[in-house]
């Protein structure tokens, strides 16, 4: 291989490392843990005098069985939501711990466990509880009859047994969850078919996790009554699961109580195109947060059990607090109805919100550098909308110095399909420009798609048209802000190695939001 290919490669492997190299370190580390507890269970039961009978099928079943009690320990943490705020206050934990991956990391778990589950049923369906029944009675008789009571049973007995419908009656469970949590089921049951289409969607995830309470209920059981383990001290799934399990419920009860102490009352509701309304609400006593983090909203008039997160897009300064709620599903959907006929009857009466929070999300980690580049698309631009206004305050007061490197520069590109998200914080963006006019600290791109790439000539036609009514009445023709739009898609290698030159040896932070959050960082 050429030294120059070799080359590339090493240079690509260090800064896919540098990038990734917290992720990689957790994900070791489980695998490791994994690892370790199978070959411990999967050696200890060679030993066993089940395995005459056995064999290889038990110690790998049990091999399965100790890592399906770390996973369904470890799965619980990553959805401690408060914790985790908590965790990440502190820059040494921060620093090593990917906390802006806990929802990546619950789902890598959880294919652990499915992974753990067909390892550890299927082999005693298919492997294990076969030969029990089948075995030879002077074999059965000297290796294991004492803990089937001296009766060698059939199949059908050992699945009708308390270990065999309590293992059936979890898988069932947890098949359920499973496949409620797909990404097609969750996020787009349109494209399923009729049939299964009526019991998807997001109601239908949420509600079906749930079960879990169930399923743990039934592992507990399940864990007590093994046919090989008879003393207790051999009955160890408790000893996993009750840490989690009460950290996780204590989190639970902490957020019940906080959302009923923090009153959300609406001050005013303002209705956007796009099916759009932005709520601004009282902010309650004690209620302390960093701009980019998110709370759970709750609208008791359309469903009292569910809550569903949203960007703050008010700064930390703000003697208030702003969300902005677009109709994409069934809840906001209602959610909107029912504001949008509270709004045309003009009623005073506004329905009742209740917010639980706040909680870190990743466009916080705009604070860890000098300069920062922000990408925004569509309506996914809220949480830096609270960033840019919250960067722009510290400037007007001279407050910079807070930050942890001092912020130099900070860059913010909105893309969107649409004019109506340019709509919907014009003001805001009229306000961030005001009050950054003189340091110049912050620079904002808007850019409204089409078919055309940055440069081509059918964009420059249109943009020089806009240049002339930016020339003539001092604003942008589409944001109505001193904001120019671009009617194209931005250059994003342009744009990179321009940054790149321009801040040579100097930290970016970037951060993208869409769907989900994306950071990295260009040096």
């Amino acid at each position: 291989m050429p030294t120059k290919n070799i080359q590339c490669l090493m240079l690509a492997a260090i800064v896919f490392f540098h990038a990734h190299w917290r992720r990689i370190w957790v994900v070791v580390l489980w695998l490791a843990a994994c690892a370790a507890l199978f070959t411990w269970k999967f050696m200890q039961y060679r030993q066993w005098l089940a395995f005459e009978v056995m064999g290889y099928c038990l110690s790998t079943a049990k091999g399965a069985t100790e890592t399906l009690k770390l996973n369904m320990a470890i799965v619980l943490l990553p959805i401690c939501r408060n914790i985790i705020t908590w965790l990440r206050r502190s820059r040494i934990i921060n620093y090593f711990v990917p906390f802006n991956d806990t929802i990546n990391f619950h789902k890598l778990v959880a294919a652990g466990i499915v992974i753990g589950i067909i390892l550890h049923g299927g082999i005693h369906l298919s492997c294990d509880f076969p030969r029990i029944a089948m075995a030879d009675k002077i074999i059965f008789g000297r290796t294991i009859a004492n803990d089937f009571g001296n009766h060698q049973p059939s199949y059908l007995e050992i699945v009708a047994s308390t270990e065999g419908t309590t293992g059936i009656a979890m898988v069932v469970l947890m098949l359920i969850a499973f496949l409620l949590a797909s990404r097609p089921s969750r996020r787009n049951p349109g494209s399923l078919p009729p049939l299964v289409r009526r019991f998807a969607g997001f109601n239908a995830f949420w509600y079906s996790h749930h079960v879990f309470i169930a399923v743990y209920v039934l592992l507990i059981v399940h864990s007590m009554f093994l046919f090989l383990a008879k003393d207790v001290t051999e009955k160890t799934t408790w000893m996993y699961v009750a840490i989690p399990v009460l950290v996780y419920l204590g989190e639970r009860m902490f957020r019940i109580i906080r959302s009923m102490v923090y009153d959300g009352k609406i001050l005013d509701a303002t209705t956007y195109p796009g099916k759009i309304h932005a709520l601004k609400m009282t902010k309650p006593t004690g209620f302390q947060y960093q701009s980019g983090m998110y709370v759970f909203v709750q609208c008791s008039q359309v469903s009292k059990f569910e809550w569903h997160p949203f960007s703050l897009t008010s700064s930390p300064g703000d003697d208030h607090l702003s969300i902005h709620l677009r109709s994409l599903g069934d809840w906001s959907d209602h959610v909107y109805d029912v504001f949008h006929e509270a709004l045309l009857s003009s009623s005073s009466n506004l329905p009742k919100i209740s917010i639980d929070g706040p909680y870190c999300a990743a466009s916080q980690d705009h604070s860890k550098y000098e300069n920062i580049l922000l990408i925004g698309l569509g309506i996914r631009a809220t949480p830096f909308i609270s960033v840019l206004k919250d960067i722009a305050n510290d400037l007007h007061k001279g407050n910079n110095s807070n930050r942890a490197n001092g912020l130099r520069k900070a860059y913010f590109y909105w893309v969107t399909r649409e004019q109506g998200p340019f709509e919907w914080f014009r003001d805001k963006m009229k306000e961030v420009s005001a009050l950054d006019s003189r340091q110049g600290v912050i620079e904002m791109y808007n850019y409204l798609t089409s078919v055309y790439q940055e440069g081509d000539k059918r964009s420059m036609l249109i943009g020089a048209v806009q240049a002339l009514h930016f020339a003539r009445h001092g604003n942008d023709i589409i944001s109505k802000t001193l904001v120019l739009t671009q009617f194209s898609r931005p250059n994003w290698p342009r744009v990179f190695h321009g940054l790149a030159r321009k801040h040579v040896g100097e930290r970016i932070g970037q951060i993208i939001w869409e769907d989900s959050w994306k950071g990295s960082v260009i040096k």
